[in-house]
């Protein structure tokens, strides 16, 4: 993304990956049966926030889902923090949102076989 450090970039990745794991760790139950997939993550400058992008299937319970998923921040963070605490000084905040992109691609392919 433009604008985005190196380190922002860096840290997002790994954020990323700690974050696939601790969900998938979780297993599908926690979220209602949902498969919740992490697609990225943006980092702000100050390394203090983190927005994570949730990719939610089936998308139908991606309200419900994400509901679930704040639920569970502060596990999500605390275990965050247990991998990351080498790296950084704070552990930031995490915000979700839900990443319907593949939904948009979905629909385009719909339109485009008709």
């Amino acid at each position: 993304m433009e604008g985005e450090s190196t380190r922002q970039q860096k840290v997002g990745k790994q954020i990323q990956r700690d974050l696939a794991e601790i969900i998938q760790g979780k297993g599908m139950a926690s979220f209602g049966g949902a498969m919740v997939t992490v697609t990225s993550v943006k980092v702000s400058p100050d390394l203090a926030v983190a927005k994570v992008y949730l990719s939610i299937f089936p998308s139908a319970k991606a309200q419900d889902t994400l509901k679930l998923v704040n639920a569970a921040s502060r596990y999500i963070r605390g275990e965050l923090g247990k991998r990351i605490s080498k790296q950084l000084r704070i552990v930031p905040e995490l915000l979700y949102y839900v990443d319907d992109s593949l939904d948009y691609v979905e629909r385009i392919d719909e339109l485009l076989k008709k």
